[in-house]
């Protein structure tokens, strides 16, 4: 007995050691960080942060350097690469603080993991978990929705001025379920063509869940304006002309119904027209209103220096020296260092050069997902999303929203190349 007790110990720590030195065991955990990242996402900063870095540092005992830095040379790997050194670069010819340079700087830094998350589930066979992990953990994040709707107190914001919101902000979390619901229509057409009505109608019920929060707890009008723009990419895609008839229907249907039992739909929409309205005829700065002039103002920027901009971080500094002096309460005497549109916020600070570069990420990314398959249309869809809201917003330098970018597509990515280069394989043992 004595001598199992001492042996004990040395089993347990050369098994770690083992483990240590093993490839796999590092992939995996790796593969388990990746997971969190996702999770943790919809809930907290903080712990997305702290995971993705975790993640980061487990790659790095048996990285492939060769191989990694050759998988950089790919367009959409150096494209994201690109928009970092740029805005590096960009710091040079500001007139900004270089507190506000580098500031400005650390909203693309999140693009170089891009690269980094395409090379791993490139080799990884369990990209598929990471989007699950995201999916319930965003279902999780509804059900509490709907009790802090009902019970405000629950909230962990300390100023419970947005209802039904737990955690972040309405932004966020509509740009969260808007993703999964949509998501969730490609598996669900594909489990009804090979007749498992069971798992269909369970992720259908999933789906309408994340939309029947939207309707009744919270929205944002980001998301009112894109989720058409996302079941339509997904009808020309994956559904004939017969059955995108038939669902239009329902779904016009289904949407006046909502429109009439929702109030607080009502309430978001009618939005639209009072705050144009009372921007134009009093210049107050409602949402709306503030958005139109500052992309009238960053138009007039971009004019002043159209081919490099006016240098990294300098966005603030130019809105203080256009702002109308001695007015309060006006949009025109609005400060700020965010223009609320990807394409300015690039355009202003880097020029033409920065918007090519911008769009080259955009477009590359919708080429890697043209093909069929899970990977291809979440991916597909992670783009299409971050195109379109960011017509009314930075989303790819917004922390959240620009994660999921970087999440959704390095993932979905690294998948579809993983199984662009199986079928080759294949191809060539068949040859």
């Amino acid at each position: 007995m004595a001598q199992e007790t001492t042996q004990a110990p040395q089993t347990m720590g050369q098994m770690l050691s083992r483990r240590l030195r093993n490839p796999a065991a590092w992939s995996e955990t790796v593969d388990l960080f990746a997971i969190l990242t996702a999770a943790s996402l919809p809930w907290s900063t903080s712990l997305a942060g702290i995971f993705n870095a975790l993640m980061l540092l487990c790659m790095v005992p048996f990285l492939d350097v060769r191989a990694f830095l050759q998988s950089l040379k790919r367009p959409i790997c150096a494209a994201p690469i690109a928009l970092v050194v740029l805005a590096l670069v960009g710091t040079l010819w500001s007139d900004a603080a270089w507190s506000a340079r580098l500031y400005a700087v650390n909203p693309t830094v999140k693009l170089l993991v891009l690269p980094v998350l395409l090379y791993h589930f490139e080799r990884s066979s369990r990209g598929r978990w990471v989007f699950v992990a995201f999916l319930v953990s965003c279902a999780l994040l509804s059900v509490m929705s709907w009790l802090v709707a009902f019970y405000p107190d629950l909230a962990i914001k300390s100023d419970r001025v947005e209802r039904g919101i737990f955690v972040k902000n309405y932004i966020d979390q509509s740009q969260e379920f808007t993703l999964c619901a949509v998501a969730l229509a490609y598996p669900v057409v594909m489990l009804l063509r090979e007749k498992r009505y069971r798992l269909a109608g369970l992720l259908t019920a999933l789906a309408l869940s994340f939309f029947v929060n939207m309707v009744f707890v919270v929205v944002s009008r980001t998301a009112l304006v894109t989720v058409p723009i996302m079941f339509g990419v997904f009808a020309l895609l994956h559904l004939r002309w017969r059955s995108i008839t038939i669902i239009s229907a329902v779904l016009l249907a289904g949407a006046a119904v909502a429109w009439q039992a929702s109030p607080q739909l009502r309430k978001t929409a009618d939005t639209f027209a009072s705050d144009y309205t009372r921007y134009v005829e009093k210049g107050e700065p409602t949402s709306a209103g503030l958005r139109l002039e500052f992309w009238r103002k960053s138009l007039g920027f971009f004019a002043e220096a159209p081919i490099k901009g006016h240098g990294t971080g300098s966005t603030r500094g130019l809105f203080e020296r256009a702002a109308t002096p001695g007015v309060q309460y006006q949009a025109s005497a609005e400060v700020i260092g965010n223009p609320h549109n990807q394409t300015l916020n690039v355009a202003v600070q880097w020029g033409v050069i920065g918007i090519v570069v911008l769009y080259a990420i955009w477009v590359l990314h919708l080429l890697l997902f043209r093909g069929d398959g899970l990977a291809n249309w979440v991916g597909l869809l992670v783009v299409v999303q971050n195109v379109f809201t960011s017509l009314f917003n930075s989303h790819l330098f917004d922390f959240h929203e620009g994660w999921m970018y970087v999440i959704g597509v390095g993932v979905a990515g690294g998948m579809v190349i993983r199984a662009q280069q199986a079928g080759a394989k294949m191809g060539e043992a068949g040859s």
